[in-house]
């Protein structure tokens, strides 16, 4: 299975609820990774860390793992295996799934470890 680490560093943000994200939603053409995820609970947005953005909490310096994609919807187990292998060297992940494909984010510092580890079971950059 084919992988690419995106470009760039990430930012993980949480806003509140009720935030205005009209600024986000006018950001169609951006060249890299943008994830708006609402709930009941709160707003999370995925950016580049050169975006500017106010949150009541962040965590940066993430990087982004591709699973190559379109991926079909009857598939089962691929996160799940990448997760274990990623798991298995101690490393935490936060996950995003689109329509087409996931995404693994993963902190910077164990970038290098991670690809390492998933190449070694045979998973492609």
């Amino acid at each position: 299975m084919q992988l690419t680490v995106l470009p760039g560093n990430y930012h993980i943000h949480r806003l509140a609820k009720d935030s205005d994200i009209s600024l986000f939603l006018q950001h169609k053409g951006a060249q890299h990774f943008l994830s708006i995820t609402q709930t009941d609970d709160e707003i999370s947005i995925v950016c580049r860390d050169d975006f500017p953005i106010e949150s009541q909490k962040n965590e940066k310096d993430w990087n982004i793992i591709k699973v190559a994609g379109p991926l079909d919807f009857s598939l089962t187990g691929i996160l799940a295996k990448l997760s274990a292998i990623i798991a298995k060297i101690d490393v935490s992940v936060f996950v995003i799934s689109t329509f087409d494909t996931d995404y693994i984010l993963v902190k910077k510092e164990n970038i290098d470890k991670v690809v390492t580890e998933l190449e070694r079971h045979d998973y492609f950059f």
